[in-house]
């Protein structure tokens, strides 16, 4: 079984050989359910870190063999495990199946964050706007803005179909153009936040920003690819002098993308910073506390929805 995430024809290009290779005894993948070969099998794994509103059994579990015995003995393997097993017809299917997935995400991620940067600009609330969208009862289904993607799955998935795509003389433009967007939203809020310090006589160079939140998303203990990272790198490329608080790291160090090395800051004495950043909305914060101590609060997730201040800038 191959249940990591990957693009179509992974299983039937890479680990196959490999397998077939690596057999002692000469083994060979039965692909149409003939002899004692190997059955392989790809499994892509559902995984929504966080989220406790619905049990691992409960999330339907997309099979795809090589042949259709391997598909059956692995519908059997999950179905002792998973209420509901989803046979498709081939590796290549169930690996597209879960780039669609995440594709979809992404996309659609991308498109609200760039009406967050259009109505920003016409004074018109986005998250207004998509609570009142949500009220269809069709047709319509909810994705938010934010400062920028993160985790192991929708930053990065969706270019392995991007690469797999050049093969077949094919360009993915809606992935390519998504990742864009995405991938600037840290520029948008450094900027933001500058404009908001010039609203308050300040540069940026040279403030004391606090950032809350480090991990990707909400009550979570994981950093990969944070939004949160690249913005305090950004933050020290433009002078200020930054700090974090995260209830989830005590400290951070080097990454794949990050070299910061710093330890996080109590939440205390919050009229000493210049901005208060919030990045990462954990549940942990008390918000109407954090935004009647300081001085400038940045709000990137509409995490002080309901709050209304004059320091509140949200974006």
């Amino acid at each position: 079984m191959l249940e990591s995430t990957t693009y179509p024809g992974t299983t039937e290009e890479v680990v196959i050989p490999l397998l077939e290779k690596g057999s002692s005894s000469g083994l060979k993948v039965a692909r149409n359910g003939e002899g004692n070969g190997i059955h392989v099998a790809f499994s892509p794994e559902r995984e929504d870190p966080g989220n406790d509103t619905v049990a691992r059994r409960d999330i339907p579990k997309v099979v795809g063999g090589v042949g259709p015995v391997a598909t059956q003995l692995a519908a059997a393997l999950y179905g002792t495990i998973f209420n509901r097993t989803v046979p498709v017809s081939s590796p290549a299917a169930a690996e597209m199946t879960k780039l669609l997935e995440n594709i979809y995400r992404c996309v659609n991620i991308a498109l609200v964050n760039e009406l967050k940067q259009l109505c920003h600009r016409m004074g018109i609330d986005i998250f207004e706007v998509i609570d009142a969208a949500k009220t269809k009862p069709f047709g319509f289904q909810a994705f938010y803005p934010g400062p920028g993607l993160g985790g192991h799955c929708i930053p990065i998935d969706p270019f392995y179909l991007s690469w797999k795509a050049k093969q077949f003389d094919f360009r993915t433009k809606f992935i390519e153009l998504s990742g864009e967007i995405n991938v600037n939203m840290p520029y948008y809020v450094l900027e933001q936040t500058a404009v908001a310090l010039n609203g308050h006589a300040k540069a940026l160079k040279g403030s004391k920003v606090l950032v809350l939140g480090l991990a990707y998303k909400r009550d979570i203990d994981d950093l990969r690819e944070s939004p949160s990272l690249t913005i305090i790198e950004l933050l020290k490329q433009r002078g200020a002098e930054v700090f974090y608080n995260d209830p989830y790291f005590p400290t951070v160090g080097h990454g794949r993308h990050y070299d910061l090395n710093m330890t996080c800051t109590p939440l205390e004495n919050l009229g000493q910073y210049d901005c208060v950043m919030i990045v990462t909305d954990h549940s942990d914060y008390d918000y109407r506390k954090i935004v009647a101590e300081s001085q400038l609060v940045i709000d990137t997730r509409n995490a002080t929805k309901g709050i209304e201040a004059k320091n509140i800038v949200r974006c």
